[in-house]
């Protein structure tokens, strides 16, 4: 199927509005399932900078949301949240992992939602150059290229390619990422969906678990690296502006500092 190329506000707009929340509850109820897994796997606080965020919403029940961080020993920042209308068709879900200093597997990158358009991201987000770290890429991505091939031989989904440069950098060449046009709700889909997800995330703990530790010397500039990469994601990301749109910039930029943990008030690990 061809490349989606449209923006996310672009489809939306586009597309006649449609009730999605059968499928927000479904996607939801999913990444609730992760975030189980994440939490018997880890030790997680919340950071009191996102109790504030715990329900918000704009003049009516919708457009409304919900973003919870944590950290941890071994966690510097995860975030699970949500943000949308959906009863005009437009929701985005996050389920996103960023690692402490203490190791260095990539971290967990996982969003998804209706534009109305089914759509959905699960990634391993890089923590070294991959054209150089071959170890890296052979052990944390190489087992995902068959996967990979099949997903894009896939007739039914469309690759989702940002217009903007930044983030197609900061996707891995084995990122899931893509649209199912004119599809709003499929339970074929959904299910294939649940099941990519939980697979990445068990293989990833399976690597989380297998790391050895970084030495002392590397942690630093390590964490580091790691913050500006998900300072930048975040301030960076197009669909930026359809929380601008529904909430207006003051709230917006609240919602994009906590996704990188600007505002955190528990240390960060390591």
């Amino acid at each position: 199927m061809k490349e989606t190329l449209e923006g996310v506000e672009e489809i939306f707009d586009r597309r006649d509005q449609v009730d999605s929340t059968e499928t927000f509850n479904r996607l939801w109820s999913i990444t609730t399932d992760l975030m189980a897994k994440l939490e018997a796997r880890f030790e997680l606080t919340r950071d009191p900078s996102t109790e504030q965020l715990e329900s918000y919403k704009g003049e009516a029940d919708y457009p409304s949301g919900r973003l919870a961080a944590y950290t941890g020993p071994e966690i510097d920042w995860l975030v699970h949240s949500w943000i949308g209308n959906p009863p005009l068709g437009f929701t985005n879900m996050h389920v996103t992992a960023w690692l402490g200093p203490q190791i260095d597997v990539p971290h967990l990158g996982i969003a998804w939602g209706t534009l109305p358009d089914l759509w959905f991201y699960i990634d391993y987000n890089p923590r070294s150059d991959l054209m150089l770290d071959t170890d890296s890429l052979d052990r944390y991505y190489g087992v995902q290229n068959d996967e990979f091939l099949e997903l894009r031989a896939d007739e039914g989904l469309a690759p989702f390619t940002s217009k903007a440069l930044y983030v197609r950098q900061a996707l891995s060449d084995t990122a899931i990422c893509y649209t199912v046009p004119g599809v709003t709700h499929d339970e074929g889909r959904l299910d294939q969906i649940e099941m990519l997800a939980h697979k990445r995330l068990d293989e990833w703990l399976a690597h989380v678990d297998a790391a050895t530790p970084v030495p002392q010397e590397r942690r630093e500039r390590l964490a580091a690296d790691d913050l500006m990469r998900r300072r930048t994601i975040a301030e960076r990301d197009p669909a930026n502006i359809m929380a601008d749109r529904f909430f207006g910039e003051e709230l917006t930029k609240t919602l994009v500092r906590a996704l990188w943990g600007g505002d955190r008030q528990l240390p960060r690990p390591g």
